[in-house]
């Protein structure tokens, strides 16, 4: 530097600065007092720095506070309780102040309907065969694409999902922990994918492929064929249905658990549909088809475990070949005790036995494991997994283009499974929708689609490739003529030191057509109960009734071994649910869109990329960033506005009636008072006024249990083990 201050530290070291510093300063070149100046302000952005991280690491939902408050009330007099749309934490279902009813309307024609089909189908099955055959070959004719369209659109569209920015948005409040640990949760996850299915389809289908491959694949029974045989049943079986079941889940789980909705099908469409749509017509409809779908899907289970139970009852009693009569007799049975169960306090010791039945569903599996050929079926698992990957998009591409034949093959099989799983969506979705509270999107996505999945590769390899390994080995019984019923215990029968097990796999089957048919009841009690956790015992039994109705109709549309008036009915009734989820998506991806989290990111992005732009054009690399008030229109939100109706309707707290109440949500207090202790304590004098009413009319005993019932402890633990109710396996 040669300025002349310079020249005169040179002259004299020892001059003392600081006392002639009043001179010194009039002689400083312009630049060095723009270098002070950019040192103070340096200082100046360190501080403001330290006290913004001491403000965000304090962040919370209170409303803005501080001098400036005056300036924003008129501001925040726009948004609901006073409170922007981006410090919302969420509304979790039971926040709400909300009356539980039957809905008329949603029972009567959803009742009427089903229960004049049962009476038409048992009065006149010829009929109802004849209609249920045509409406079958057009649907799947003109609308088979339409399920493989549906099924490849919601898995894509969910891990799109998953992986976006909104994975990271919780199905709950911010910060609620998960409601079931990790392991907990894998668990029921691990349970759902345990069922009927397993026993049936598992080792029927893959040995189906093998004898008879789906068109223009491969040979029947070579190497090639055992390998595609695998891959076509973890393709029906694998990431494509769990992947609808995530997608209802988690749409329900958001609704409620996030925006504080009921726990109904048509509670995902408030923000597409609107508030009045939604709690009148459409919602209604969405609400009847789900009950219709999942009344057919969950019976033609029934009607699979029913079977299935016939065939081991005449292998080991002796009584001669399956008929219908038999069924018939066999469902009356298993509904008698469905309705026991329904009705009387045993129902929690059956969702223990159902807990009871996974285990030996896992049992049986690890038994024909180690009892069968396991060398083979170790080196057959990763095999067969890696053909399913690789042979996956091949699969999703076959449909009417490829052929006649193709096309058959599709509407007795794939798409036939795709109704079936759209089918199950209201019922399974609404299980995994109840335990996974509390998780990310991301993780309840990947979780319920890769968890379940992968154990049933596991199951069904075992199973399907156990099968497969004694037909071609020439055991006993096996045939390229035998009936799917009769394929699982005619495997059985060729294991050493199980001769015991058929008496076990009916019990088993028994207790899962009677907590499918509990828990399936429970899901339409709240579909027409307006979301009520805990419907009416008598609306549950009615539905199960009349489920067991629709199975006895679906075999006798056939003969006693086969599914054709199952699959043709389940494909019927699923085809509005199917245009259903493709509705979903848009609705839960529009929503998704101005949930807090995603407008405090959006927020957020705003923020730091108009400051980062606007510091270094003025500091260059200096600069940090402080929170103040902008112009209208100038600041973080973008163009956003935050006072439409689509970002503050969903929190404005309203009373049982429906009508707008003060809330606090800092507080979490309601301005007329109200808490939750209230609600409990009416329901709890309801409990009791109805239990004094049943004891009236009951014996002792009865009086007792009602009595018991009524105390709110037994209440809450009701209210814990609900989850369970749905407990179920995967088909």
């Amino acid at each position: 530097m040669t300025d002349d201050s310079t020249r005169s530290d040179e002259h004299d070291p020892g001059l003392d600065r600081q006392s002639d510093a009043p001179a010194e300063a009039t002689r400083r070149d312009p630049r060095e007092r723009i270098k002070a100046d950019a040192r103070r302000m340096r200082d100046d952005a360190k501080r403001v720095g330290r006290e913004t991280g001491r403000n965000l690491g304090q962040f919370d939902y209170r409303r803005p506070r501080g001098p400036v408050k005056a300036d924003l009330e008129d501001t925040h007099g726009h948004y609901p309780h006073d409170t922007h749309p981006i410090l919302v934490p969420g509304i979790a279902i039971d926040e709400q102040r909300r009356k539980y009813s039957l809905d008329k309307i949603i029972f009567a024609i959803a009742g009427g309907l089903t229960v004049a089909f049962v009476i038409w189908g048992i009065t006149s099955p010829s009929s109802v065969a004849s209609v249920a055959q045509t409406a079958y070959d057009w649907a799947t004719l003109n609308v088979g694409w339409l399920f493989n369209l549906v099924a490849i659109i919601i898995l894509v569209s969910l891990l799109i999902l998953a992986f976006s920015p909104y994975g990271k948005i919780p199905l709950g409040k911010d910060g609620e922990k998960a409601e079931f640990s990790t392991f907990a949760w894998v668990a029921m996850l691990f349970a759902a994918g345990i069922g009927i299915g397993v026993l049936f389809f598992g080792p029927s289908e893959p040995l189906t492929y093998f004898i008879s491959p789906p068109p223009l694949t491969n040979d029947p029974e070579t190497t090639e064929a055992l390998h595609g045989s695998m891959a076509q049943t973890y393709f029906h079986w694998g990431f494509h249905a769990w992947a609808m079941y995530a997608l209802v889940g988690g749409a329900i789980a958001y609704a409620a658990y996030r925006r504080g909705r009921s726990l109904l099908l048509s509670s995902i469409f408030q923000t597409l549909f609107g508030k009045r749509q939604t709690e009148g017509f459409a919602g209604k409809v969405v609400d009847i088809f789900a009950i219709v779908a999942t009344l057919f899907g969950t019976a033609a289970a029934l009607g699979i475990a029913a079977m299935q139970i016939g065939t081991g009852v005449s292998i080991v009693a002796g009584a001669g070949p399956m008929t219908n009569n038999m069924l018939v007799v066999i469902i009356l049975v298993l509904t008698l005790g469905f309705i026991i169960s329904a009705v009387s306090g045993v129902s929690r010791g059956i969702r223990y036995l159902s807990s009871i039945n996974i285990v030996l569903t896992v049992g049986i599996v690890a038994l024909v494991l180690f009892l069968g050929p396991t060398l083979y079926l170790l080196n057959l698992l990763p095999s067969a997994f890696m053909e399913y990957l690789g042979s996956m998009f091949d699969m999703m591409g076959r449909s009417l283009s490829w052929g006649a034949e193709t096309q058959e093959f599709q509407s007795l099989w794939t798409v036939y499974y795709w109704a079936w799983w759209i089918s199950w969506s209201p019922f399974v979705g609404t299980f995994i929708a109840r335990i996974s509270r509390g998780r990310s999107i991301r993780q309840f996505i990947l979780g319920t689609i890769f968890i379940p999945s992968t154990l049933l590769f596991v199951a069904y390899g075992i199973m399907g490739g156990t099968s497969i390994w004694m037909y071609r080995s020439g055991a006993s019984g096996f045939t390229d003529s035998m009936e799917a019923p009769e394929v699982f215990f005619t495997l059985i029968d060729n294991l050493p030191y199980v001769e015991w097990l058929p008496f076990v796999v009916i019990i088993v089957l028994a207790i899962f057509f009677i907590t499918s048919a509990d828990s399936a009841s429970v899901v339409m009690g709240m579909l027409t109960s307006r979301g009520d956790q805990e419907p009416k015992k008598w609306v549950v039994v009615f539905w199960g009734l009349v489920m067991s109705g629709i199975a006895v109709v679906m075999l006798l549309l056939g003969d006693a071994s086969a599914l054709e008036g199952l699959q043709q009915l389940v494909i019927v009734t699923a085809v509005p649910f199917a245009l259903v989820m493709l509705f979903i998506i848009v609705a839960w991806f529009k929503e998704l869109r101005t949930d807090p989290l995603a407008l405090r990111r959006q927020y957020a992005l705003n923020a730091v990329d108009n400051a980062v732009v606007a510091g270094a054009d003025a500091f260059g690399d200096d600069f940090a960033l402080q929170v103040v008030p902008t112009d209208p229109g100038d600041g973080a939100n973008g163009g956003i506005d935050s006072e439409h109706g689509d970002y503050t309707d969903w929190y404005q707290r309203t009373d049982e009636n429906g009508e707008p109440v003060g809330f606090d949500y800092e507080t979490g207090e309601w301005a007329d008072g109200w808490t939750p202790d209230e609600d409990s304590t009416a329901e709890a004098d309801a409990a009791s006024a109805t239990d004094a009413d049943a004891a009236a009319t009951t014996d002792a005993d009865s009086g007792t249990a009602s009595a018991s019932e009524s105390d709110p402890d037994s209440v809450t633990d009701s209210e814990t083990d609900a989850g369970s109710d749905r407990r179920e396996d995967h088909s």
